[in-house]
């Protein structure tokens, strides 16, 4: 059976709103084999499956593991000009801001691998892909996330309800990597980050320039026919958070 996700660009949105969005498609897919009302139950079921790209505002999040970072330390990096957020996805603190693609695949992984570990795995491997294309030679670790050497440069947080996943990765293209001076990236000390840009010298790698090449990852990676989203439910999904 062909398996279809939906794409819903969502341009530059605000962490909390990102959040926001990401609880309506939850929620939209989980209903997927029972809409609301019978006019949207074509289009609705439409969505099993969803993938939204974006990018964020300076923001640093931080998942469940909270260790280290208090109130305090929260005001310090609100000082620095960037809003802090505490989610419920794994892992520690990480940044995210411009020129940073963020991908939130909202995925009811019962039509793909009901696994949270196989999940997590293709995720790593359509980025790892995608580092290859141009020319990167990137890979896993025991931590989360994919690397070039010891330097992260996608971070990887989900977080799944009933086999339906949230949250998902961050892949700096040409991010400031200042940003991430400030904190210790995911937890894991003595490890640095890198982005795109930084590798290969070329600024011209932005979000535009990288997303057909890690939407090609991702299709062939986790073995699915991408679609845009529905332009009137894409609006509404976007007017309503």
């Amino acid at each position: 059976m062909t398996r279809f996700v939906h794409v819903l660009h969502a341009g530059r949105l605000d962490y909390r709103r990102a959040l926001q969005l990401q609880r309506a498609v939850a929620s939209l897919v989980h209903q997927t084999n029972n809409p609301p009302d019978a006019h949207r139950q074509q289009q609705w079921s439409s969505c099993r499956n969803v993938l939204i790209t974006t990018e964020h505002d300076p923001v640093y999040t931080i998942g469940i593991r909270t260790h280290g970072y208090d109130s305090a330390e929260e005001g310090r990096l609100r000082a620095l000009g960037a809003d802090f957020v505490r989610t419920n996805r794994g892992g520690l603190i990480t940044f995210h801001g411009t020129g940073q693609l963020v991908a939130y695949p909202i995925l009811n992984l019962k039509l793909f691998q009901p696994s949270v570990r196989w999940y997590v795995c293709h995720l790593e491997r359509s980025i790892i892909e995608l580092c290859r294309r141009f020319g990167l030679q990137a890979q896993t670790t025991p931590d989360t996330g994919v690397w070039i050497e010891d330097r992260k440069i996608c971070a990887i947080g989900i977080h799944a309800s009933r086999y339906v996943t949230t949250h998902g990765l961050a892949l700096n293209c040409n991010t400031d990597l200042e940003w991430f001076r400030h904190i210790v990236p995911c937890g894991l000390a003595g490890k640095s980050v890198t982005s795109l840009d930084a590798e290969l010298k070329r600024p011209d790698l932005t979000i535009d320039a990288v997303m057909p090449e890690f939407l090609s990852s991702f299709r062939d990676t986790l073995e699915c026919d991408l679609v845009p989203m529905d332009d009137e439910l894409r609006l509404q999904l976007l007017r309503e958070c």
